[in-house]
């Protein structure tokens, strides 16, 4: 197994709390690291049927069994079970007693805040960031490699083609996953939004014009793009909207967590392709967002990522707000930065009234450098907080 980041926050939970939640995409290793981090509880997969018919038939007599501990996999399919653990967490509030995973966020959070607020910890597991890969001698040499592959365990631990698991993997996605999320009808046309939010990424979200290309209306883009926030497909990346003094958008931006399935999406099936397309540019912002919410979720920061972007066209990619700390980070694709480029962002850092914000620029090469006031840091070495060289 690859040594994931997040399994120190993972040890110190288990030893916190009576139960630990595991949440993330499909296939971003959540069982493996689960049946991992306790490899002596007995291993229950709520996906099986025949598994969920027991519990259902007699719930308190299925968690006396395992009321020493266990991984309960895919607890989604059970909601009734998170009651009953309360009720045994309750009377004995060991730490460490229950590991679950689960792979809808939003309903298993809801579920979870209602019936075991206070008794678990949260953790959110996404594929292998750029960090955990060059640590496994997995990552790729070039830029274009890494963002057409992905991060998605399967493809890099079991040298998979991208672009065949890639295929597999929204098929099962769209077939399976969907429909269990929401009622939807009209798979077609969802497989067409997703498509069409890939050509979309970085940018701002306009749901009407969605629905218009995809022919229905925007209250059902938005409940579908909900489906795909809910299934860590993609997310609406918020705008920063304190302490400034100029007008700014305040509609949220669009990003995937994976480009290696925003690249399928798209249609791209080489690296040769991906260097000569017109949104590489925006893939690998996209890449750079994803790899700066792995490094925050896998230490459970107490972050939170924006954009900023004024109606004069101001604009910088990322700002960071951890406590007192502001980072503002721009994104070039290309292999050289020239001081010009950091017009923006110097613009922003001197506008903000909160004090200093820290600037940084991530790049497509390979050498770090400073510019002004900025750290220049290389597309390898992203991550949260970014190297101060």
């Amino acid at each position: 197994m690859i040594p994931r980041a997040i399994q120190t926050e993972l040890e110190k939970s288990l030893r916190e709390y009576p139960v630990v939640c595991i949440t993330g995409p499909r296939q971003s290793g959540k069982t493996t690291l689960a049946r991992m981090a306790l490899p002596d509880f007995h291993y229950v997969n709520f996906e099986d049927p025949i598994t969920r018919d027991i519990f259902n038939e007699d719930p308190r007599g299925f968690l006396h069994q395992h009321r020493n501990g266990a991984v309960f996999d895919e607890v989604q399919h059970v909601p009734a079970l998170l009651s009953f653990l309360q009720v045994h967490v309750d009377q004995d509030p060991i730490p460490g007693r229950f590991l679950l995973t689960g792979s809808q966020h939003f309903g298993m959070t809801e579920r979870i805040s209602q019936s075991l607020a206070g008794r678990t910890a949260m953790l959110e597991l996404l594929p292998f960031s750029a960090g955990e890969m060059a640590a496994a001698r997995m990552l790729a040499d070039e830029l274009d490699p890494a963002i057409w592959q992905g991060a998605y365990p399967p493809v890099h631990d079991r040298d998979l083609r991208p672009d065949r698991w890639y295929a597999n993997y929204m098929a099962t996605y769209v077939q399976r996953d969907v429909r269990q999320i929401s009622q939807i009808q009209n798979l077609d046309i969802f497989t067409r939004l997703m498509r069409l939010c890939a050509g979309n990424v970085g940018q701002l979200v306009n749901t009407v014009r969605l629905a218009t290309e995809c022919g229905t209306d925007h209250k059902t883009i938005r409940n579908w793009i909900g489906v795909l926030e809910a299934s860590y497909v993609l997310t609406r990346l918020p705008p920063y909207y304190r302490s400034f003094r100029k007008r700014i958008i305040k509609t949220p931006k669009l990003y995937f967590f994976d480009t290696g399935l925003a690249c399928h999406l798209l249609g791209i099936q080489s690296t040769e392709q991906l260097a000569t397309h017109p949104l590489r540019g925006a893939l690998f912002e996209n890449w750079v967002f994803a790899e700066l919410t792995k490094s925050i979720k896998n230490k459970a920061l107490a972050s939170h990522i924006y954009f900023w972007r004024t109606h004069g066209g101001q604009e910088v990619d990322f700002i960071i707000e951890q406590g007192q700390r502001i980072d503002g980070i721009e994104v070039k694709a290309g292999m050289t930065v020239h001081p010009s480029m950091l017009r923006s962002l110097n613009n922003t850092a001197f506008g903000w009234k909160g004090g200093n914000m820290r600037t940084w620029v991530v790049y497509g090469g390979k050498d770090f450098m400073n510019i002004g006031k900025s750290v220049v840091v290389p597309w390898r070495h992203t991550g949260y907080p970014l190297p101060e060289t």
